[in-house]
């Protein structure tokens, strides 16, 4: 099933993207539509790089203070995610990449995960190490 899936998005996305190509082409001519998304590419790149390296003093900052940065990691992936759509060409990727520039919008996705992810997620399994308490002392 995630095969087919995947092979469906594989397959699918690049022919969304070259019809609205085509389109846009047919309405507003070869260059400008060229133009456009060698531009989206461009602004695009500028805001994650800029974004990108807000996320990573906000990584520095708590883990400074002893906390783990699991949240804002999350936020470091989609911004990851948000560059590599920027950088495909086609209008529907570069939407969603700019949608997830957006810092609510990507919040609202991290707290959805999170709130989806199982109870014993990030905790170790059955097949992970075993711990067994007890008490020691130190003979002399």
């Amino acid at each position: 099933m995630r095969l087919i899936l995947f092979l469906l998005v594989l397959v699918g996305v690049p022919l969304v993207e070259l019809y609205f190509l085509i389109q846009v082409g047919s309405e507003i001519g070869v260059l400008p539509t060229i133009g456009i998304s060698l531009f989206t590419a461009a602004l695009g790149g500028y805001l994650v790089r800029h974004q990108g390296f807000a996320v990573l003093a906000r990584v520095r900052q708590i883990k400074d203070q002893g906390e783990p940065p699991a949240l804002a990691v999350l936020d470091g992936a989609l911004l990851l995610i948000a560059g590599l759509l920027l950088l495909l060409p086609g209008f529907v990727t570069d939407t969603i990449g700019f949608l997830l520039l957006i810092p609510p919008l990507r919040q609202h996705l991290i707290r959805r995960y999170v709130a989806v992810l199982p109870v014993g997620a990030g905790q170790a399994t059955a097949a992970g190490p075993r711990v067994i308490e007890g008490d020691y002392r130190r003979e002399p």
